[in-house]
């Protein structure tokens, strides 16, 4: 059995999971670099600089989803993961939820 890969499409498939997650690390500095903010923990001139940073970070991701035309394959996988988050998040906080789900298992009795 021959397995055929376009090679193509494989690096347009790894690209767009690649800057999904450089997205979603870049998503978790914003929210750390605003709780770092509002406690007062940044000088100006870091708050500069970090601002700066987290632009070009994002200009530079735009720039290379547009180049390589994947902004749509990004947007579909981050929304794939975050819908996997928000369950996974949900069964945490409602692990009722979870059990009823998982249904009566073999052995536990």
């Amino acid at each position: 059995m021959t397995l055929t890969v376009d090679e193509k499409s494989l690096k347009h498939g790894v690209l767009s999971l690649v800057v999904t997650l450089v997205e979603v690390i870049q998503e978790a500095l914003e929210r750390q670099a605003l709780r770092r903010m509002e406690g007062g923990d940044l000088s100006p001139e870091e708050l500069n600089r970090l601002g700066d940073a987290l632009l070009e970070l994002d200009e530079a991701m735009t720039e290379i989803k547009e180049e390589h035309g994947i902004t749509v394959s990004v947007a579909d996988i981050h929304r794939g993961l975050d819908e996997v988050v928000d369950d996974v998040v949900d069964k945490l906080v409602n692990p009722s939820r979870w059990a009823q789900e998982a249904g009566p298992q073999e052995g536990l009795r």
